[in-house]
């Protein structure tokens, strides 16, 4: 057995029927042009013969549990591969839209703590001749970032490589060094960061946390100062703001990176600015329809570069802040100055605090979380912030895996309690991949954010180019 850190044991402690913490994934793929009708098939066999597995996949939570959580992990004897990785075909006609229904109903399902806790489900049926391949891992194993990477690992820029490598074989991270990613230092770049990870990360920071009483100073100032810095619990209540069910809907779409790019250079803006504003005009256009919508704007977490102009890349220089969406204006030109505004101001603040110090306040900005993760918790305050917008960073160019093309690559987050719905952007090649994960009792209609996404990329284009 091994220690399992307080970090990694929250998420068990977390976990409930209402509240699943796995992160996942979908990944679309076209075969090779040489695959036959048991192209699929033959895969599902090849993955099923890898039966070494590495230490992080092939454990599991020790019992008993303690009055702390789980304390260790246990190490299995042997692996159900069959079990753990699943064939499965869509009904007919076998479109998109019932591959992202089948995965809704997979994302929700709770992990079995008797087993390691990931699964894979590859599937084919889909009209188009693809076939996809979704992935879930609990968050106490793996964070959405690492995730991503174990699955990028094993794949190939060669389209000739047929070696059909796996996340869980042993020595994957080794393999190969990882191509570089969407980083924090190019304004045409996306943020490599996932808040959530500031939460395992922080429990280490006991010196700095000392100085957080002057950080903390500095941020109430800026509250007073800045109108355009956005604090906790500014937020409006809203749909997305209550408690949730266990069932989930998925949806997901891809966008050119060449559209977002010209559209941010018109702009003077960043990538990230960008699709904060596609965000905030989708959300307006989604609550509108439904009559939901808030006078006040929506404010969301996300990452943000504390890069200085001219300094060195580093992807430790990141934070995750409070920004406004602008869902308050009508102006696509006006959302996107008001969303700079915002991401400058929390900018401003965050740089004058040491690397830590912006990692255990970018934490406490997560922890007002935790109050909606209490039984009975019904949320006598506003909430911290009305959703996460968070980036994962993906491959920069084309990847095959066992020769098929990758086409899509969609990540698939974690609903809270108070926070129905998420948005997790990851870089493909030269597409960015919006997954969309939402509380299926409480957030109706998902699907329509992504008709509205195109909408607010559209009506971008025609502001600025």
């Amino acid at each position: 057995m091994s220690y399992m850190p307080v970090t990694d044991s929250m998420f068990l402690m977390a976990e409930s029927r209402e509240h699943p913490m796995h992160v996942g994934g979908l990944q679309l793929f076209t075969p090779p042009e040489d695959a036959g009708p048991d192209f699929v098939r033959s895969v599902v066999e090849t993955m099923r013969e890898h039966v070494t597995v590495s230490e992080k996949f092939g454990r599991r939570p020790a019992d008993p549990v303690g009055i702390l959580g789980n304390t260790w992990w246990s190490e299995v004897d042997s692996i159900d591969l069959e079990y753990h990785v699943r064939h499965s075909a869509l009904p007919k006609p076998g479109r998109i839209r019932e591959l992202f229904q089948q995965v809704s109903l997979w994302h929700e399902t709770l992990l079995d703590r008797h087993r390691p806790m990931w699964e894979i489900h590859v599937v084919e049926g889909l009209e188009d001749g693809r076939f996809a391949v979704y992935s879930k891992v609990h968050h106490s194993l793996v964070d959405g970032v690492s995730a991503l990477r174990y699955m990028t690992l094993a794949l190939s820029n060669d389209p000739d490589d047929r070696e059909g490598r796996v996340v869980w074989q042993p020595g994957l991270g080794r393999r190969r060094k990882q191509a570089p990613s969407g980083g924090a230092a190019g304004a045409s770049k996306l943020l490599p960061f996932n808040p959530l990870s500031a939460v395992k990360q922080v429990g280490g920071l006991t010196g700095e946390v000392l100085g957080m009483l002057p950080a903390s100073l500095k941020v109430a100032g800026a509250t007073i100062r800045d109108h355009d810095y956005k604090a906790p619990f500014e937020a409006p209540h809203t749909i997305f703001n209550v408690p949730i069910g266990g069932a989930r809907r998925f949806v997901a779409q891809s966008y050119s990176l060449d559209r977002i790019d010209a559209v941010r250079a018109a702009a003077g803006a960043t990538v990230n600015d960008i699709v904060l504003a596609m965000c905030g005009s989708a959300l307006r256009g989604y609550l509108q329809e439904l009559g939901e919508l808030p006078d006040r704007s929506l404010t969301a977490m996300v990452p943000v570069s504390l890069h200085k102009e001219g300094a060195e890349s580093s992807s430790n220089a990141v934070g995750a802040v409070i920004a406004t969406l602008a869902t308050d204006l009508t102006d696509p030109a006006a959302r996107v100055t008001a969303i700079q505004d915002s991401v400058r101001a929390a900018r401003k603040v965050m740089g004058e605090l040491s690397p830590l110090q912006v990692l255990a306040l970018s934490a406490a900005n997560i922890a007002g979380l935790a109050p909606g993760m209490l039984p009975g918790y019904r949320g006598a305050t506003r909430p911290p912030f009305n959703l996460v917008i968070s980036n994962v960073p993906g491959p920069r160019e084309a990847m095959y895996w066992n020769g098929a093309h990758l086409d899509g690559v969609y990540p698939a987050s974690i609903a809270w309690e108070g926070q129905a719905v998420n948005i997790t952007i990851c870089t493909n090649n030269r597409n960015l991949e919006f997954g969309i994960t939402a509380c299926r009792a409480s957030v109706p209609h998902v699907q329509r954010m992504i008709h509205y996404l195109e909408d607010a990329l559209t009506e971008l284009e025609k502001a600025f180019t």
